[in-house]
């Protein structure tokens, strides 16, 4: 596996028999707005292929210090209370504020309205596989132990291999290719022959190298070829 692939373990085997079919190879585009739609692979269960789950490290550790410095913050104010010390002027002001506003003040619905828009954020975080720059791959069939990997391709490793194989038609000048979940992009610029004869080549070839790739979701394909730009 290269360096922009990534494996992970898992322990439901079932699902990780996705497999893409192989007539998904998406029909030739024209120079108008890409089709939409994907082939999407299920496994024998009929389910469709699993992302990746990120392990949101960074919004667990400020959500943690924040609680830690919060909740330490106001325990030392409480015990200092109770060993007969003034409260803090921060919690004495709080409780004022909290006691003599009314519900429909400015600030108070502001403050509802940014601790709701913190809270949905943080709910999908929660619920939201995250880790779009992976693609699921198919594992690899027919060898013993592989049932409890996963493999993700990087969506920018992608599109350089298949940048590199639309450069290798006859006629295309330069080439620009985007990666998504479910669709791969492709502008390239012909400086030489037909058009049409370009464009069927590229799909020819880039709708291979997709195949080749042993994603578990077969994207569709979008080409655009146009003449470069006089002066």
């Amino acid at each position: 596996m290269s360096a922009n692939t990534w494996r992970q373990p898992t322990g439901d085997s079932d699902s990780d028999s996705d497999l893409a079919p192989d007539h998904g190879q998406a029909a030739p585009s024209t120079d108008g707005p890409p089709s939409a739609g994907a082939t999407a692979a299920v496994d024998e269960s009929g389910r469709s292929a699993r992302r990746f789950w990120s392990a949101r490290r960074i919004p667990a550790a400020i959500v943690a210090l924040l609680s830690a410095a919060a909740v330490g913050l106001l325990l030392y104010d409480v015990v200092s209370v109770r060993a007969d010390r003034p409260a803090m002027h921060w919690r004495r002001r709080l409780a004022e504020e909290l006691a003599t506003r009314p519900l429909d003040d400015i600030w108070m619905i502001v403050g509802a309205a940014v601790a709701m828009v913190i809270g949905l954020w943080f709910f999908l975080l929660a619920v939201t596989p995250g880790l779009r720059r992976l693609l699921p791959m198919r594992p690899p069939t027919g060898i013993p132990g592989t049932g409890e990997v996963r493999a993700g391709l990087d969506r920018r490793a992608a599109a350089l291999i298949l940048r590199d194989r639309a450069m290798r038609v006859s006629g295309v000048q330069s080439a620009r290719v985007t990666v998504g979940r479910r669709k791969v992009k492709a502008r390239a610029q012909a400086h030489f022959r037909n058009l049409d004869e370009v464009r069927a080549d590229l799909n020819a070839e880039l709708g291979e190298a997709v195949m080749s790739l042993g994603l578990a979701r077969q994207p569709t394909l979008a080409v655009r070829v146009r003449r470069p730009k006089k002066g």
